[in-house]
């Protein structure tokens, strides 16, 4: 999808279209999600510093997130997905891939395909999506990107070699920054560039991972479009804007990221057996990097109950005794099961039971009547991590 927070909206409100517009973290220590491609023009990119992006250009428009949204509009583009092949694998809320193998039987070339496909998400949603194709994911991905805004790319078998060859060493999936660096300092800078050495001589600059890099530079990806691919985990973090201390709304905001997580979790039918509290102290390790904490508790049976998660996250954040001020707080969720009845306790006790009901009825009423319609007593009013003075970032990463 293209800039698709952003996009999303410029669709609800119609003034901001052609306009630059940054989704993202609005305190002074935010970071872009998206930007709007008028936004770019002035060299704004997602993860970069708010503050920086606004000195870049005071005169755009900077929204918070409205992950609720999102996800709405997510859940719409991948039906339309599906029906254009049935192995779909989504990589995040606004990416997937599609095997369309067998399917130009049905639709026609794929040129054809292309076309109807971005015809159908624009009738149904009002936004643009680019789409490259071609025989094998890396380049398909990477053909996506040179399609964006709104345009379509396709690579066909024998062109494979002439595509990839300029483009950077850092388009190959699997080599991290300091893997590039080691590359590019003896002179490895483009993909046809990596495709010329030896693997016996990659692996004296990147180790393990030469071979599977210079499949990729040959263009050689054996992976297939997954579309049993499963979420690994549910997260929720914010970013304060001053520094908090465990006796200074902290807790109340491991309580408020516990709770929301647990909710995620009932609402994709999903139970986890690892909880994880993360911290980031304004404790200075280098040069732009914090002290980083983290504690994980792992439950005997799994749960998608709120209360259980955030006892356990205040437990944890107890037990990390944090010797600083805290710039960041983040509770996420692990190890999932199916949330089926064959994963729930055959003879559950009362105050078990009672408290899935509760949870279920709690759930109803704000899916009908929105976030905000109900708290816990053990929530504030106003929770940091639900936004208020916090960069609040709900994640969900996949395998």
């Amino acid at each position: 999808m293209d800039a698709f927070f952003a996009a999303i909206e410029q669709r609800e409100r119609p003034e901001l279209r052609g306009r630059p517009v940054v989704v993202g973290g609005l305190s002074a220590r935010g970071v872009v999600s998206t930007a709007s491609y008028e936004a770019r023009r002035f060299g704004i990119h997602s993860a970069m510093p708010m503050l920086e992006a606004r000195s870049r250009c005071p005169h755009a428009t900077f929204l918070p997130g409205r992950m609720q949204l999102y996800r709405r509009e997510s859940e719409r583009v991948f039906q339309i997905f599906r029906r254009f092949s049935p192995v779909v694998e989504g990589l995040s809320l606004d990416e997937a891939f599609l095997d369309l193998a067998g399917c130009e039987r049905l639709l026609g070339p794929v040129e054809e395909i292309a076309r109807l496909l971005r015809h159908d998400v624009y009738a149904t949603t009002g936004l643009c999506v680019s789409v490259g194709i071609a025989p094998v994911k890396l380049v398909a991905k990477i053909a996506s990107d040179h399609a964006k805004p709104d345009g379509v790319r396709i690579v066909r078998e024998h062109e494979i070699a002439a595509f990839l060859g300029p483009l950077s060493v850092r388009r190959i999936w699997g080599l991290g920054p300091g893997a590039c660096e080691r590359l590019e300092s003896v002179g490895i800078r483009t993909v046809g560039e990596l495709r010329q050495r030896s693997e016996a001589e990659l692996r004296t600059h990147i180790g393990a991972r030469a071979a599977r890099a210079l499949e990729l530079a040959r263009g050689r990806d054996p992976r297939r479009v997954d579309a049993e691919r499963l979420r690994k985990s549910y997260g929720e973090e914010c970013t304060f804007t001053a520094d908090r201390c465990v006796d200074d709304g902290l807790r109340a905001v491991v309580t408020a990221q516990a709770r929301a997580v647990a909710r995620r979790l009932r609402r994709d039918g999903k139970r986890a057996r690892l909880l994880t509290l993360k911290l980031k102290l304004a404790e200075r390790v280098a040069r732009g990097r914090y002290r980083m904490l983290t504690r994980s508790r792992t439950f005997v049976r799994a749960t998608d109950d709120g209360l259980t998660l955030a006892e356990a996250a205040l437990a944890l954040l107890v037990r990390a005794n944090p010797s600083a001020p805290v710039r960041l707080v983040g509770v996420s969720a692990q190890r999932l099961e199916e949330a089926t009845a064959g994963s729930r306790e055959l003879f559950p006790e009362p105050e078990s039971a009672r408290r899935d009901q509760l949870n279920r009825t709690v759930d109803e009423i704000r899916s009908r009547f929105g976030e905000g319609s109900l708290r816990s007593g053990a929530e504030p009013a106003e929770c940091p991590s639900a936004g208020a003075d916090a960069d609040r970032r709900a994640r969900g990463k996949r395998t």
